[in-house]
């Protein structure tokens, strides 16, 4: 497997995300700066300077025009990926933990932790696809505030990650205590809840037609869902927390990235802690290989969705961008313990021959009594 270096973040990554066609990568770390890169051969187009505190996410639109992106400086900025200038900054109420576009690229939700006075929130604004044509000046008011309040018990449920369902059904959100919860994006009512995971679900990821999702978490288990009833399909269990896990879009394969706790790395080997990409097959739930690289746990995964490469992001700062062999793009999975059409015919075949046949054995038996 052929790996590309990115050398151009200064602290630990964030987030890694592909564009929709898959020949742009973008990339966000800890160091406030945000950057564009070809995903052929790993040259960096740019940078979007304007933020003061870390990038937890960014989402970039379905023709690559414009970019989110959520920042722990209370903001979200809306970016001309052309051009790398800010279109508008949306202030929030606390540091801002999601991004997502909506289908239509017509507006956006975010997510916000708890800051002083003010809950955790779930909002939503406007931002026409022609705003840049028609002059549309942008609010900073959302047109939909979901608040989060504290539990019963007083506890701080933060959420986590954000998306949106097919035709903008829904809201997607996570939360650390390992809920899951849909919420309608008109009247902001909690529609379902469920509590898939023990611990905090650090992030989900969806296959390309919003079938699927899989929710990577801090109970050292990775799971895969229907997206239309939440129903459980599989479970991927590792040694370590799972801090991200995508959905390869050409085989029936699962990517898993992680590690141990960052606070940690710096008294283990790169091999003692376990900073690998580990590679499951989807249906079975067996690890079949891992790629190594990293020096820190690996913080975020996206798969190119042409199948041909990934990009792994860690906490030593480096993206790593990866091309499969051709060895793994023809590679045909097993089926294990069953038998192949052309097996079965040969043993049917031998039968014939031995003119062995479960008839005979009970003809024979009534000859006896």
């Amino acid at each position: 497997m052929r790996p590309i270096l990115l050398k151009g973040h200064e602290r630990s990554i964030t987030v890694v995300k592909y564009n929709y066609d898959g020949d742009l990568l973008f990339t966000a770390s800890k160091d406030h700066v945000p950057s564009m890169w070809r995903a052929e051969n790993g040259e960096r187009i740019g940078t979007f300077n304007g933020h003061k505190g870390t990038i937890w996410d960014l989402d970039v639109d379905r023709f690559s025009a414009r970019l989110l992106t959520a920042s722990a400086d209370a903001s979200v900025n809306l970016w001309n990926c052309e051009t790398g200038e800010i279109l508008h900054t949306f202030k929030h109420h606390g540091p801002v933990r999601g991004v997502a576009w909506a289908e239509g690229g017509n507006m956006f939700a975010s997510i916000n932790d708890p800051f002083v006075d003010h809950n955790a929130q779930i909002s939503v604004y406007d931002a026409p696809i022609d705003a840049t044509v028609t002059g549309y000046s942008y609010s900073d008011l959302p047109r939909l505030e979901i608040d989060l309040p504290k539990q019963s018990d007083g506890r701080v449920v933060k959420p986590t990650n954000i998306a949106w369902l097919n035709l903008n059904e829904a809201l997607f959100v996570t939360f650390d205590n390992g809920a899951i919860r849909l919420y309608d994006p008109v009247t902001g009512e909690e529609m379902e809840e469920i509590f898939p995971h023990e611990k905090k679900i650090n992030r989900v990821s969806f296959n390309r037609d919003k079938t699927l999702f899989i929710t990577s978490s801090a109970d050292f288990t990775a799971k895969l869902f229907d997206v239309v009833d939440l129903y459980h399909l599989k479970t991927y269990k590792t040694d370590r927390p799972v801090n991200d896990a995508v959905i390869s879009e050409t085989k029936d394969h699962i990517l898993l990235g992680g590690g141990q706790e960052a606070m940690s790395v710096t008294t283990t080997s790169g091999k003692v802690g376990k900073f690998e990409t580990r590679f499951f097959h989807l249906v079975y739930e067996e690890e079949f290989g891992t790629v190594k690289g990293h020096f820190g746990p690996i913080n975020a995964l996206a798969i190119n969705p042409n199948g041909l490469s990934y990009a792994s992001g860690a906490e030593d700062g480096y993206v790593r961008l990866h091309f499969f062999d051709k060895s793994y793009l023809d590679m045909k999975d097993p089926v294990p313990e069953a038998l192949q059409e052309g097996e079965e015919e040969e043993e049917e075949e031998e039968e014939e021959k031995s003119g062995y046949d479960d008839d005979d054995d009970d003809m024979e038996e009534v000859r006896k009594q």
